[in-house]
């Protein structure tokens, strides 16, 4: 109950603009914490060529054949 009266005195600046930026910015970082970021790593060995994509790679092969790398 101690909470529900706080909100309801506190009316006005809580839903004012100032309220709910920082509302959603603490939902917002919230949920951001919570996903983990994607990570990329390569190792090569000697007289290797590598190519590395964060989406969808496509190498044009001296044959002009193309293969994409999905």
């Amino acid at each position: 109950m101690e909470f529900i009266q706080k909100v309801l005195d506190n009316k006005e600046w809580l839903f004012s603009g100032v309220g709910v930026v920082i509302i959603t910015g603490i939902v917002g970082w919230a949920f951001n914490f919570k996903k983990s970021k994607p990570t990329q790593s390569i190792k090569s060995g000697k007289n290797s060529t590598n190519y590395q994509s964060g989406n969808n790679l496509t190498v044009n092969l001296l044959d002009g054949e193309k293969h994409n790398g999905k």
